[in-house]
């Protein structure tokens, strides 16, 4: 006997039904699943990117401004509630088009000019193109929130080609990603619905870290004589002493 499953059915918007066949539920599931593949491999090339400055950084100049690196690609489920939300159209195009935050990179640093730092390294790679940055750590959000984001297109070579894919990378330090990590477990607990007084007290623990931030920046800058590499010649991309600056936002 041939192992067929029964259709399944789903009802429209106006209650009327359709049927929908198990071959045509396994072909969508395989265009999602390779749409998503895309996503991941161009993660993935972002994540070794980042891996080889790293492992630079700490053979040649004894020192690693990467604490850690997270990568996620979206769920299903929080790219279709995204999808709805945003009102975007259910088709791949549509969705490519409008949503570019499907994968993404977290980078934590050790100080606020290493967040900048690696900015600039990784998008002066001539395969890397910026998309959109928004300078969170220059110009916090109301609420604290400090981080770096930047959407960047990396090639992916498939074989059908080379398809260039975009992937949302963060740059936030250790004391920030602490402070973003408590403010979405606190937001996930009371369903968005916080009371003001712990939004207050959030503001000012982002005030407090941004603050270590700067004492912590302060004393490493004063231990390596100023400068954020081993002491010894200073490589031709190593920071200037002094302040953090912001990265280069404008970029063809």
């Amino acid at each position: 006997m041939a192992n067929t499953a029964p259709p399944a059915h789903a009802a429209t918007p106006d209650d009327t039904s359709i049927t929908v066949s198990a071959a045509e539920l396994r072909e969508l599931r395989d265009e999602f699943e390779r749409f998503l593949m895309e996503y991941r491999f161009g993660m993935q090339e972002v994540q070794t990117k980042l891996g080889i400055l790293r492992d630079e950084f700490q053979l040649v100049h004894d020192y690693n401004p990467i604490e850690h690196v997270s990568s996620r690609v979206k769920s299903p489920d929080s790219l279709v509630e995204k999808v709805q939300r945003k009102g975007v159209e259910p088709d791949f195009a549509s969705i490519r088009e409008s949503i570019t935050d499907i994968a993404g990179v977290r980078v934590t640093c050790s100080f606020v000019a290493d967040a900048y730092r690696l900015y600039d390294l990784l998008t002066a790679q001539d395969d890397i193109r910026v998309i959109t940055v928004k300078d969170y750590i220059a110009n916090p959000k109301s609420n604290g929130y400090k981080s770096l984001h930047a959407i960047v297109a990396v090639p992916v070579f498939l074989s059908s080609g080379r398809v260039e894919v975009p992937v949302e990378v963060q740059f936030r330090t250790i004391a920030m990603d602490f402070w973003a990590s408590l403010e979405h477990k606190i937001y996930y607990k009371y369903d968005t619905n916080v009371p003001a007084e712990l939004l207050d007290s959030l503001k000012d623990a982002a005030d407090t870290a941004a603050e270590l931030d700067e004492r912590m920046e302060r004393l490493h800058g004063e231990i390596r004589g100023g400068g954020i590499v081993a002491p010894g010649p200073a490589p031709a991309f190593a920071p200037a002493p002094g302040p953090a600056r912001p990265p280069r936002l404008m970029r063809a």
